[in-house]
């Protein structure tokens, strides 16, 4: 028996990751469960990144069936409409439940203040200010770390999920998780019931991205490995405006300022989205990314910009003061002059597939947030919906997990780690450069507009990518950037599969060999077990 590295901790649900979807399934999971949250550090992921807001039906001139439509627009005829309507359906539930959290959103005289966001027919988008998703993630976490059953660990890189490898898929049941300490350089074992990837997206695969370092891909990587599906890898959402600054790396500009009345102009100050879609600034966001992608190539420009100079001064600080704070770090006054903006990589609208309690195809496994495929999005996301999926499927997996019989832990079909056959690396530069030339090939033949022949080569070098990963993994000590590479590239691989397979153009994938939209509806599957 090979020796373990530590002893495992033992609970009855872990959480991998601390954001809205961790957080909402943390607080509604029965008191009497002991349970462990695990993320990389106390930030929250993406969800504190969020500006935009939360949308929600709550005013009477807006209704249900609108926003159930105006996602479905949004999701190209690829989105699950039951899936649409459940989650809908719950808006005004979640945000009642929020408020009962402690979460503030803006008001005007005495009611939501609402904006409006590309693809929405109505102002249906609750916010406070321009930081909802830190406002929202202040709340939730205060609740729980009021709560005596969480235990929080940060620090921690999942490593792999624990199954029976040997078993068929529908017999395997979740065991537990490895985890790297990054402070003590140690993999420990978390032992649990069940298990939650609230982990996020996979956005860090590309060169330019609006999302945090730790964006990359884990909880996807590691459910293919245990042998879950995935679905529609091949959209992932490029974000059209985020700030062109060498020195603002990651700092996004968003949607609610265009919603409010901001123009995207070329860089003699002409406007340009009238010219591509009829809703003007207001399209949908793959529309517009493609718009000014399409007129920096034509141009040859580096970015365009975007301009809300012309609203009043104090209008725009107070709708919009972290933006206004960050520009003027940089030296740029938005009160007075536009903001020079570039497309990047946002969102990851597939990911793990799920069932309405947010299950997956191995027991006691669950997936919320920008980690799952719930069919909401489709092929593209509508903007502000995203925070919604996160607090109506981490209370479903929650929920679910409360009704359920647990089975008790059996420590003695849990593998210890074993690093005792391996050393520590003295060319950690292979893993940096690696890093680098993921992310850059990613960019330059899985972008915004695509053809076959960018994807194979993609492809090949994804490969490579992937031998020399499994040689590095399997010879040596792992540490955190090994482990976000080694999922890293497996979410390029699937990204890559996702998108040979589509011929068609739609929402987020679109191809120069298949320009046309065939109107078939079917996700695009990868399956382990194939």
């Amino acid at each position: 028996m090979p020796k373990p590295t530590n002893r495992p901790f033992t609970f009855d649900v872990v959480i991998l990751g601390s954001g809205a979807a961790g957080l909402a399934a943390a607080i509604d999971l029965p008191a009497h469960l002991s349970v462990a949250i695990l993320s990389k550090n106390a930030v929250g992921g993406s969800t504190p990144w969020a500006q935009g807001g939360i949308a929600a039906v709550v005013e009477s001139t807006d209704s249900l069936e609108e926003h159930v439509q105006d996602t479905m627009i949004a999701g190209a005829g690829l989105c699950d409409e039951a899936a649409v309507r459940h989650t809908v359906n719950a808006g005004e539930d979640s945000i009642q439940w929020l408020l009962e959290q402690g979460t503030h959103f803006d008001e005007s005289d005495g009611k939501f203040h609402l904006t409006r966001e590309g693809g929405h027919s109505h102002r249906r988008v609750l916010h406070a200010a321009d930081a909802t998703g830190a406002e929202i993630h202040r709340a939730l976490l205060a609740q729980a770390h009021s709560r005596s059953n969480l235990r929080f660990f940060d620090q921690r890189v999942a490593v792999d999920l624990i199954v029976d490898r040997s078993l068929a898929r529908d017999q395997r049941r979740i065991q537990g998780v490895y985890a790297f300490h990054l402070g003590k350089n140690q993999v420990q074992t978390f032992a649990a019931k069940a298990v939650i990837l609230a982990t996020g997206g996979a956005s860090k695969v590309y060169f330019y991205t609006s999302n945090p370092a730790g964006a990359s891909g884990d909880g996807i990587a590691m459910a293919y490995r245990a042998g879950c599906r995935v679905a529609n890898m091949e959209f992932n959402q490029f974000h059209p405006t985020c700030l062109h600054h060498p020195d603002a790396k990651s700092f996004l500009i968003s949607e609610a300022l265009r919603g409010e009345g901001g123009r995207l102009t070329l860089p003699d100050g002409e406007p340009f989205m009238h010219r591509h879609d009829s809703r003007g600034e207001l399209a949908p966001r793959d529309v517009v990314a493609r718009a000014i992608d399409f007129e920096m190539k034509r141009l040859g420009a580096q970015h365009l910009y975007l301009d809300i100079s012309h609203k009043p001064a104090g209008f725009i600080r107070k709708h919009f003061p972290t933006i206004a704070v960050k520009c003027a770090e940089h030296g740029i006054d938005i009160t007075r002059e536009p903001i020079p903006v570039v497309p990047a990589a946002h969102y990851t609208c597939g990911g793990v597939m799920v069932d309405r309690n947010g299950a997956t195809d191995i027991a006691g496994l669950y997936a919320a947030g920008e980690v799952s495929y719930t069919g909401l999005h489709g092929a593209n996301r509508m903007a502000s919906n995203s925070l919604l999926e996160c607090i109506v499927w981490g209370r479903a997996a929650a929920h679910d997990i409360g009704r359920a019989s647990l089975p008790a832990i059996n420590l003695g079909a849990i593998k210890p780690w074993d690093d005792s056959q391996v050393k520590d690396s003295d060319e950690d530069v292979v893993v940096s450069h690696n890093w680098d030339e993921a992310r850059r090939f990613m960019w330059d033949y899985v972008g915004i507009v695509r053809t076959d022949k960018r994807l194979l080569r993609a492809l090949h070098r994804v490969n490579l990518l992937q031998s020399e990963i499994d040689e590095f993994y399997s010879n040596y000590h792992v540490t955190g950037n090994l482990l976000e590479l080694r999922n890293l590239v497996q979410v390029a691989e699937l990204m890559v599969r996702c998108a040979l397979q589509r011929k068609e153009s739609r929402g987020l994938h679109y191809s120069l060999d298949y320009p046309e939209n065939t109107g078939a509806g079917a996700p695009t599957i990868i399956d382990p077990a194939a």
